[in-house]
């Protein structure tokens, strides 16, 4: 019989087509809505606000606002169909029975990747949603006009990735954005026009590391006159003039990490006890005696530290504590060896995160016991404090700070849950910490944060029950010894709802897992541990 070459053509290229569409459609993957109308059935509420959890429940979202709440039954009893929302036409019916319904996460503090760490906006942006982060204030990364383009596009949905707040690096400037042509800040008039000009561009606040008093002072009077954010990281080179305390008379609304704190608290001192041979450029050197500050400080519950505490509580000021990005110095083996940098870190992340005399954070020069000990009771005395405030009504946020010191990027942020759990919250004061509480301090609250009505359909959807293990909202899930004596994976974010679109959160996983291995092919890199040779 005589073949039509023709036919075979045609078929390969229809094949071929075939084929790439299927490619592009994986790559291209968007999720799915919005919908006129979404209802969600059947899940247990956890609602973000400290109220405890309610099913089952159908929340019906139009037009991306949550339109009703709608208690549709009782635990253990077969649900009357009739009275449930009715679906409309072109909606959406989303079929959570039994599963658990959160507000969307916001992380206080979230760097969009880093070009020393190799890390892409696109990477960081599938693991964040992957692991429920819905919100991200950003404080200072690649430049203004990078976040601010990033923060457009996800606010159009263009892009996979939270909704963006962006606080530009006190002084920093950019191709677009160069209010003080490169002068440095150096006047109080100065800090005023920089100031001024961030508002114009189109920022949400300021971040700071730290300036002469008279800077701080002004920079901090006008933004809030602007009625913007603000964050600060009270770094060593000025903190002794310069701590939490000033920062949040002035008018700062927000601290990050703890720096700043245990120097407000300093009773028989004015400067940290640091060695005579101290170099805050030796990394070692400036996360060794780190963990040593808050020994220094006042003590929990004495005259001092609750006059501290007490002013901040009236400042309405909010904390940060970023648990996790410390957490290596406590336990170095636990950090260096989490079992999701094998299939979800990239190799240029894991070179950066190796001991090195240059880059921040990689501070492992000689790491031991000793340190460990140390910082096993800084975690304690920070804690104290941080517990304490969240008690006394104080406003207590949760943020991750990943990309440094063996931190995953989404991961870290479920870690934070963790530590906050550690602390002493109660699992429904840690998800108000990492909902309605960053909602309020980004003045959100109205928006997002909680799950009520006319607010924006932000949700995160999980299969296991969260207050009882925390576990279960990391990517890799949580063990569990089935009955038939089985060990298997549970958990992991099913579903990350932000404006409405419903995203496969393990399919997010699985792209960022297709970029990982893609880069170590490209390399022919193997994860090795620090010091091991072939």
């Amino acid at each position: 019989m005589k073949t039509n070459k023709f036919t075979l053509s045609t078929l390969f290229i229809f094949l071929l087509t075939i084929s790439i569409g299927f490619s592009q459609e994986d790559n291209d993957y968007n999720g799915e809505g919005p919908f006129p109308q979404l209802i969600i059935r059947g899940v247990t509420l956890i609602n973000g606000n400290g109220a405890p959890p309610i099913s089952p429940v159908d929340i019906v979202v139009e037009n991306n606002k949550i339109v009703k709440i709608q208690v549709v039954g009782y635990p253990g009893v077969k649900i009357n169909e009739s009275k449930r929302p009715a679906l409309k036409k072109g909606g959406k019916e989303l079929d959570a029975n039994g599963m658990y319904l959160l507000p969307g996460f916001v992380d206080m503090h979230g760097h969009i990747g880093g070009k020393a760490q190799g890390a892409e906006s696109d990477y960081v942006f599938k693991l964040w949603m992957a692991h429920g982060v819905t919100t991200v204030r950003e404080p200072s990364g690649r430049g203004i006009d990078y976040t601010l383009n990033l923060r457009k596009l996800s606010a159009q949905n263009k892009i996979i990735a939270p909704r963006i707040f962006s606080y530009t690096g006190f002084g920093q400037t950019s191709k677009s954005f160069n209010p003080l042509k490169d002068a440095p800040i150096s006047t109080p008039e100065m800090a005023r026009a920089w100031v001024r000009a961030n508002a114009k561009r189109g920022a949400d606040g300021i971040k700071f590391f730290g300036a002469e008093p008279e800077i701080m002072a002004a920079a901090l009077d006008e933004n809030r006159k602007l009625g913007l954010g603000s964050a600060c990281h009270h770094a060593q080179m000025s903190v002794a003039r310069w701590n939490v305390l000033h920062s949040a008379r002035a008018g700062l609304t927000s601290m990050e990490h703890w720096y700043g704190l245990p120097e407000a608290l300093f009773e028989d001192k004015t400067v940290q006890q640091y060695p005579l041979d101290y170099n805050y450029n030796n990394e070692q050197h400036r996360f060794e005696e780190a963990g040593k500050l808050w020994q220094q400080a006042a003590k929990p519950y004495s005259k001092h530290w609750n006059k501290v505490m007490n002013e901040l509580l009236e400042l309405d000021f909010t904390l940060d504590p970023t648990f996790n990005i410390y957490e290596a110095s406590r336990d170095l083996q636990r950090a260096r060896r989490a079992e999701w940098h094998e299939e979800y870190t990239l190799p240029s992340l894991w070179k950066f995160y190796q001991p090195s005399k240059i880059s921040h954070g990689s501070y492992w020069h000689y790491w031991g016991t000793e340190q460990e000990i140390v910082w096993k009771q800084n975690y304690k005395l920070w804690m104290t404090f941080i517990n304490e405030y969240k008690n006394r009504g104080g406003r207590v946020t949760t943020g991750s700070d990943s990309g440094f010191i063996f931190q995953l990027y989404g991961f870290a942020y479920i870690r934070e849950l963790e530590l906050l759990r550690e602390a002493g919250f109660h699992p429904l004061e840690v998800i108000r910490a990492a909902t309605l509480n960053g909602a309020e301090a980004l003045k959100m609250d109205d928006k997002i944060g909680s799950v009520g009505i006319g607010k924006l359909a932000d949700f995160v959807i999980v299969e296991e029950n969260p207050l009882k293990n925390l576990k279960v909202l990391y990517g890799t899930g949580a063990i569990k010894l089935t009955e038939n004596n089985e060990v298997v994976r549970v958990g992991g974010v099913k579903y990350t709802i932000k404006d409405g679109i419903i995203y496969d959160a393990k399919r997010l996983l699985a792209d960022v897992k297709k970029q990982v291995d893609a880069a170590k092919n490209k390399e022919k890199f193997e994860l090795k541990q620090p010091g091991i040779k072939n």
